[in-house]
């Protein structure tokens, strides 16, 4: 049994609460937030198997997309309430919204009306507002002065989503498209619990001098994944996958999505290896804290500038005076 005093325990404790760790868990999350945009592909399953007309389609389809107009309620939510309970409600509210829906299009419960399916499509859709803000908006808190590459990352995961998405459910369900509505319904909640610890603001115990390049060596494995995305959505479109083919790609898809904990872990035994080397110089602040200070920093610069140019420009005036009163 570890002891909470032993090495390996505060060891594991600051790598589950390290903030390169939040970086990993919130490409995970932002990866699993792509139920909007798989709506194509079973719409046909609920204008079949409910009957809907294409107008009753379209308007469903509507509340599918609306829900971008409704991220303020997350927004504020946040403000007010810890990280963890926006991952807990995010998870909640997918979960009914897309498995109703999943009962309905299945015949496992009466024929909803098509308002009752719209309300459910919304609150569903409407969940991932709440998980994707709570990986935004603690990873730019976290990285302040990395927040444009932080932020770009994070949208490419989300924009890959879909596409992985659909490469998954094809290994587990096969061609049952009904069966991709059970899907955005579990796998989103299952990794949003399962990380809702590691998201939240963090304490900047050592300053890194190679931020940048971290994030680089992200933004390769993130290309890496978005290329073999890329390949295997246009293979699968002129050669037909068996399942054990489907299986082995959902696989190396697994292994290319799970790459950047492999950087994380070993930037956080680098910043564990610092600590115990030297731990008089470790350096505790919150990441808003180091904003701060890099913003003084840049002022501080910025007056000495002023200064030396009107020294300099105080030096030439008294030149030319002196050049003025000499030929006088």
């Amino acid at each position: 049994m570890v002891k909470p005093n032993s090495e390996c325990y505060k060891f594991a404790a600051q790598v589950a609460r390290g903030r390169w760790t939040l970086v990993f868990t919130s490409f995970l999350i932002m990866a699993s937030a792509g139920a909007t945009y798989l709506f194509p592909i079973y719409s046909k399953d609920i204008k079949i198997n409910l009957g809907y007309s294409q107008s009753m389609l379209n308007t469903l389809s509507t509340w599918n997309v609306i829900r971008a107009s409704a991220g303020i309620l997350s927004g504020l939510v946040a403000e007010l309430t810890p990280t963890w309970f926006l991952l807990v409600v995010g998870s909640t509210t997918n979960f009914l919204g897309h498995f109703i829906i999943w009962l309905a299009v299945t015949g496992r419960i009466h024929k909803p009306e098509v308002w009752l399916m719209c309300v459910c499509m919304f609150i569903g859709v409407n969940g991932q507002n709440f998980a994707t803000t709570a990986s935004i908006v603690t990873s730019v808190k976290n990285f302040p002065e990395r927040r444009s590459m932080m932020l770009g990352l994070l949208k490419g995961y989300c924009g890959l989503s879909g596409t992985i998405f659909t490469q998954i459910y094809v290994a587990i369900y096969g061609d049952d498209s009904t069966s991709l509505i059970l899907l955005a319904a579990w796998l989103p909640v299952l990794i949003s619990l399962s990380v809702m610890y590691t998201i939240g603001e963090k304490k900047v115990k050592i300053r890194q001098l190679n931020e940048v390049k971290v994030f680089y060596h992200f933004l390769y494995l993130s290309a890496i994944l978005a290329t073999y995305l890329t390949a295997m959505t246009l293979i699968k479109q002129y050669v037909a996958f068996s399942r054990a083919a489907n299986a082995g790609s959902a696989i190396a898809l697994c292994v290319l999505l799970f790459l950047p904990a492999v950087v994380t872990f070993r930037q956080e035994v680098f910043l564990w290896k610092q600590m115990r080397a030297a731990p008089t110089t470790v350096i505790v602040e919150s990441p808003q804290a180091v904003e701060q200070e890099q913003d003084s920093s840049v002022n501080q610069q910025k007056q000495r500038k002023i200064q030396l140019l009107l020294s300099k420009s105080k030096i030439l005036l008294r030149d030319k005076n002196v050049f003025l009163c000499g030929h006088l």
